[in-house]
């Protein structure tokens, strides 16, 4: 009889992480997570409380993942580092993103709060206040987690199958023109979805903002 490899934490978040890709949210349960390490549910309590434990470690295994900026750029560059790659881990592991906009996951440990420093650091340096890096600390977060929600069918979903796709296209191709002009002229542009590269553009755009409001606006050195 092959030994069976003792069971520790990294196994079942690692099983965990395939298991909610695979299923969703909805779809991970200390059951299923047992059954897929084939244990009985009681041995995951050995190494973790609870699904929010494990959605908690879950994402930040997928924080450590993430990239820092180098410390010496300028703010603005280590604001769309950061944020970029906050973006592509994320959109590594839609089921993460989904957890943190639920509050299924709050994960606090100093990895999982270091690219949420290391921005806030960057808009401190720029110069807005308090009240400016809250603000437009929830513009960046918005733009991160708006970008996922929008490019991945909310999150858990997968990608539009052939039937769907055609459904959609019928339904462009009945917009009158006449009627909708300037929805009609967009459908090709709106058609040619790129996510990350769409992402990185409108990330663009809201730093050229914070970069026009840091020099301009009250609050700000």
């Amino acid at each position: 009889m092959t030994r069976r490899e003792p069971l520790n934490r990294e196994k079942v978040l690692d099983a965990a992480l395939a298991l909610a890709a695979e299923e969703g949210l909805k779809g991970l349960s200390m059951r299923k997570l047992a059954k897929t390490l084939g244990v009985e549910a009681m041995a995951l309590y050995n190494h973790v409380q609870n699904k929010t434990d494990i959605l908690d470690g879950i994402a930040e295994r997928v924080y450590s993942g993430i990239e820092r900026a180098d410390a010496d750029s300028p703010w603005p560059e280590r604001i769309r580092v950061t944020a970029l790659n906050i973006y592509r881990a994320l959109a590594r592991h839609p089921v993460v993103p989904m957890a943190l906009a639920t509050d299924e996951a709050n994960p606090d440990s100093l990895r999982a709060l270091q690219p949420l420093d290391d921005l806030i650091g960057a808009l401190y340096e720029a110069g807005f206040d308090d009240g400016g890096v809250r603000q437009t600390l929830g513009a960046l977060n918005s733009l991160i987690f708006g970008s996922l929600l929008l490019t991945t069918v909310g999150f858990t979903m997968p990608r539009r199958g052939e039937a769907e796709q055609e459904q959609a296209e019928l339904y462009l191709r009945r917009v009158d023109p006449a009627v909708l002009p300037n929805f009609s002229r967009a459908i090709p542009a709106l058609k040619a979805v790129d996510p990350e590269r769409d992402f990185a553009r409108a990330l663009d755009l809201l730093i050229s903002g914070l970069v026009s409001a840091a020099t301009s606006e009250p609050g700000t050195a």
